[in-house]
């Protein structure tokens, strides 16, 4: 369900299973047309969908304030899902789907892909046998460059609600989520949470942050920090850096790259949630109950103030039209001192704000 924007990507991979004959694609749904579907049939209405495909399996990928009322009719149904992250927006609708789950006997994966990384299994191994010593840190950092026309590509791009319900973008809950859910699954489970620091910028006119950096503090284990920005001086692809007493680690996630204590990168690969789902449905990669953690954070985000503008005159603008970007000077180096330091942005330097530090909530 939700077969255009990101959905093509799933279309992608279910054409390439089923050429494998791993599985039958029994539809596609969405609301708006769907090109290049071949001999699929295609749905408009994923009620009339459900009770004339009676699907097996489900891949959700919808905008996330849908995301609850689909999985429960997609369970409820009969099938297992592979639901895209954000799975919920709240704990209470992660727990009414977990119940749902129970009650139908059916599982839930959700879309992080980057749990499926062998580097990252590799990376728990290593804190787990000591081997980076006593762990001081878990931290992320990203810089990547998002133009005007990826805040128009949906309805609620750069919203924080739809239609009066919460539908929460952003670069700490959407682009960046992985690095989130990346860090909170090496802490020690299950993730308890102490509390929550966030500082959120914007560049543009929108209700969410494109600039951010999370702070938090387990019960249990080191402190976590996110650093990242869609509004990259240059690139910085996405880094998991775990600092232990005797070494440590660095995980280029989206690359499944990895480096231990070393200078030298090491290709990992990671295994694919859709073929986990399929073949081990009692042992997923990464079930609705692991992403809790993350749900909490999204809460947190959702009650935190709004994202600080940033001072358009001290930005840098390339391009024009939809392919303009905007640029925060010092941006890409921030992010990583940020991490390295477990820092946030405020204690470091701070970021060219239209309000003064003095003057914040």
């Amino acid at each position: 369900m939700g077969a255009n924007g990101h959905g093509r990507n799933h279309r992608r991979k279910l054409v390439e299973l089923s050429a494998a004959g791993r599985l039958e694609i029994a539809a596609y749904c969405d609301v708006a047309e769907v090109d290049d579907a071949g001999e699929v049939p295609v749905f408009r209405d994923h009620h009339a969908m459900l009770a004339e495909t009676q699907p097996d399996v489900v891949v959700i990928c919808t905008p996330p304030h849908t995301h609850l009322p689909i999985a429960l009719e997609c369970v409820r149904a009969g099938a297992d899902i592979l639901l895209e992250k954000p799975p919920m927006l709240s704990l209470a609708d992660q727990d009414t789907l977990e119940a749902e789950l129970r009650a139908t006997g059916r599982v839930c994966q959700v879309g992080f892909q980057a749990l499926g990384s062998i580097g990252l299994t590799r990376v728990r191994a290593a804190i787990e046998s000591g081997e980076l010593g006593e762990i001081t840190g878990i931290s992320a950092f990203a810089a990547w460059q998002r133009d005007d026309g990826y805040w128009g590509r949906s309805p609620w791009a750069g919203k924080r609600t739809v239609d009066g319900r919460p539908s929460l973008d952003g670069a700490l809950a959407n682009p960046f989520a992985h690095a989130t859910m990346d860090c909170l699954a090496l802490l020690p489970q299950p993730v308890r949470i102490a509390s929550i620091e966030v500082e959120r910028y914007r560049t543009r006119p929108i209700e969410v942050d494109d600039t951010a950096c999370l702070r938090i503090r387990p019960v249990a284990g080191p402190t976590v920090v996110v650093a990242v920005t869609l509004c990259a001086e240059g690139f910085l692809p996405g880094s998991i850096l775990v600092q232990g007493t005797a070494g440590e680690a660095e995980l280029e996630y989206p690359t499944d790259r990895l480096r231990m204590s070393s200078s030298d990168w090491e290709a990992t690969g990671r295994h694919d949630l859709l073929l986990n789902l399929l073949d081990q449905r009692d042992e997923l990669i990464a079930p609705l109950a692991a992403t809790a953690a993350f749900t909490a954070v999204l809460e947190h985000l959702q009650a935190a103030p709004a994202p600080r503008p940033l001072d358009l005159a001290r930005l840098v603008e390339r391009n024009e039209g939809p392919a303009r970007q905007l640029v925060v000077p010092g941006i890409d180096q921030l992010v990583r001192t940020a991490a390295r330091r477990l820092a946030l942005f405020s204690e470091l330097g701070d970021l060219p704000s239209q309000t003064p530090l003095q003057q914040r909530e």
